[in-house]
């Protein structure tokens, strides 16, 4: 069982992804925004993270260069997974070490259930 931290905005979202995983035998932790996520990465050291971009007051992006910067937690896998689908975002988030980054219109739940499977295995 893995743990894994959603920080996504859209609470419906959020909740339906956390009963997806929840299914599939994971602990689920929801943050809605960045600073939350933060707060809740520092607390609960989780296994991966599933990083929405688009977050109000602070970006996914802002997320990533601060937990890159906290040796505590900069070691943490996270899917990048948004509709935000601009080139130099991609980029970005590569280079600040995210696994890989999922538009979320192209995947079932189920999918991306499947795809995160993958990363937690490695």
């Amino acid at each position: 069982m893995a743990k894994i931290l959603i920080i996504e905005d859209e609470a419906i979202l959020a909740e339906m992804y956390k009963d997806k995983f929840s299914s599939a035998n994971h602990k689920v932790i929801l943050a809605y925004d960045a600073q939350e996520g933060f707060l809740m990465t520092k607390k609960h050291k989780p296994d991966l993270i599933l990083l929405d971009i688009l977050l109000p007051k602070e970006d996914g992006l802002s997320f990533l260069r601060k937990m890159r910067d906290d040796p505590e937690i900069k070691q943490i896998k996270v899917i990048a997974f948004s509709n935000y689908d601009v080139p130099e975002t991609k980029t970005d988030a590569y280079k600040l070490g995210v696994e890989d980054y999922l538009i979320k219109t192209n995947y079932t739940p189920q999918e991306m259930i499947e795809k995160i499977e993958r990363y937690l295995s490695k």
